[in-house]
């Protein structure tokens, strides 16, 4: 996925200015696909310059707001449509990767930290769940259950390995 086919993808439901997706973002892709003001800035300049997107509106203080275009609802379906990428990145699985070359105790308490960071994010998405519309269930969902396993995994994962450490040492 990209940046460029979330801000597709917002704008398909309604127009709105860098501001107004910068909200839905927060407020709705932060746990899928976060973004910087400066990355949706930046990438609503692309997608106009490509046709995607178009001005449709335009305010005080320079306030743009953006509209898809026929092109830019191809792109999206075509993205839509044509399977989730191999090359899928994941800088936590790429830290597990390196995870022997720290002490035992410091790989415990990493393992701990992402067990707290997802029961803190689950209990944020719990507490916003009623707020989710109809269209936005099924991710939400995924995102949901993807964050009770990733803390049912850490809690397990650091239990894992203080075994393994309690039975080398014997």
């Amino acid at each position: 996925m990209s940046l460029r086919h979330a801000v597709l993808g917002l704008l398909a439901r309604e127009p709105g200015s860098g501001y107004d997706l910068m909200k839905l973002f927060d407020d709705s892709l932060r746990t899928v696909w976060p973004a910087t003001q400066s990355q949706l800035y930046g990438e609503l300049s692309r997608l106009a310059d490509a046709g995607l997107v178009r001005v449709s509106a335009s305010g005080g203080r320079g306030r743009k707001e953006y509209s898809i275009t026929d092109a830019g609802r191809a792109e999206l379906r075509a993205w839509l449509l044509s399977g989730p990428s191999r090359g899928a990145r994941s800088e936590m699985l790429l830290r597990l990767c390196f995870l022997g070359q720290v002490e035992p105790a410091e790989a415990r308490a990493y393992l701990r930290h992402q067990a707290e960071l997802a029961a803190k994010e689950l209990a944020e998405l719990e507490a916003v769940e009623r707020l989710v519309p109809e269209h936005g269930r099924l991710a939400f969902e995924l995102g949901l259950r993807h964050v009770r396993v990733r803390q049912e995994w850490a809690a397990w994962a650091e239990e894992r390995l203080a075994e393994s450490v309690a039975s080398m040492a014997e």
